[in-house]
């Protein structure tokens, strides 16, 4: 007999679970090293949590109510309840604050992608740490997490989630909805059409801008980020002008892990420097999240 479960949910079976384990222990083992503490929230959160944090937060996987009528979701990330956290329950603690998780993660999915609703991800948030400082440090644990999980061909891409809107604002461009959302997606064709019929098509070799630290116009932040990063980490970086997040809550330099096992980003993040302020601490902040699931099928790609 079969015995359906969710669409976007599976099994994971003693084997798998022993290796996706060692990988969580050995990143864990990372977080500690760089003394940033564990925390778990709950995994239902009121809708209007979410929502407060990022508007795309409302289209939750899984939405139901309390026995009071409250609207309860299953959280779409860490980051926003870790927000939240700093606000009500660290409202007097002397920055900068330093988070860790391990925790699942729940998405809606479009039908037929075969993409995952519950997500297991690792990641930390650094609160408090203003500018390149931190965000290099957010990097540089990032990639010793990755280092110990057995990683060896991963990459960082690096870009700035203001840049191309900066660069649209300079070319006098207003409507810049469908512009980003095209960069969003990745749709280059799509993005060409767009710049085009807003005559900014010389903008499109911004998007495309992919390589080494001489791509990065002079006077970016980016530029002093890479200027702070230890050589070792600095050798995985590739700046990706055209690098955008989906979270409408990231408000400067972000990145996307890569490596050429696996055909998809292993993860990101990037800072978010306005989130905290939303609910009632106003802090600069960076972190990132990793899928360990897909950490674990790039370490199989490349033979470890």
């Amino acid at each position: 007999m079969i015995h359906p479960i969710p669409s976007g949910t599976r099994d994971v079976l003693p084997d798998e679970l022993r290796e996706l384990r060692a990988i969580t222990d050995a990143m864990r083992t990372v977080f500690d090293a760089h003394e940033y503490g564990e925390v778990a929230t709950p995994a239902l959160e009121y809708e209007t949590v979410l929502t407060r944090g990022d508007s795309a937060a409302a289209d939750p996987a899984y939405r139901l109510f309390d026995e009071h009528g409250n609207v309860l979701v299953l959280r779409s990330d860490m980051t926003i309840p870790i927000a939240r956290v700093v606000a009500t329950r660290y409202g007097t603690a002397s920055p900068p604050l330093r988070f860790s998780y391990i925790a699942s993660a729940y998405r809606a999915v479009k039908q037929h992608r075969g993409q995952p609703r519950e997500i297991l991800q690792a990641g930390i948030e650094l609160v408090g740490a203003p500018g390149p400082a931190g965000t290099a440090e957010a990097i540089t644990v990032l990639c010793a997490a990755l280092d110990a999980a057995g990683l060896d061909s991963y990459r960082v891409g690096l870009g700035d989630a203001s840049l191309f809107s900066r660069a649209l604002d300079r070319a006098g461009v207003h409507d810049t909805g469908p512009i980003l959302r095209e960069l969003a997606a990745g749709d280059m064709v799509g993005l060409e059409r767009e710049l085009r019929a807003a005559g900014a098509v010389e903008l499109l070799d911004i998007a495309r801008a992919r390589g080494g630290v001489e791509i990065v116009p002079e006077g970016e932040p980016l530029r002093e980020v890479y200027e702070l990063l230890a050589e070792d980490v600095a050798g995985r970086v590739i700046f990706d002008l055209g690098l955008v997040r989906t979270l409408g809550y990231y408000t400067g330099p972000v990145f996307e892990v890569y490596d050429a096992a696996f055909g998809s980003p292993l993860g990101g993040g990037g800072r978010y420097d306005d989130l905290l302020g939303r609910f009632g601490r106003p802090l600069p902040a960076c972190g990132w999240a990793l899928d360990v699931e897909r950490v674990h099928a790039a370490a199989l790609g490349e033979g470890r």
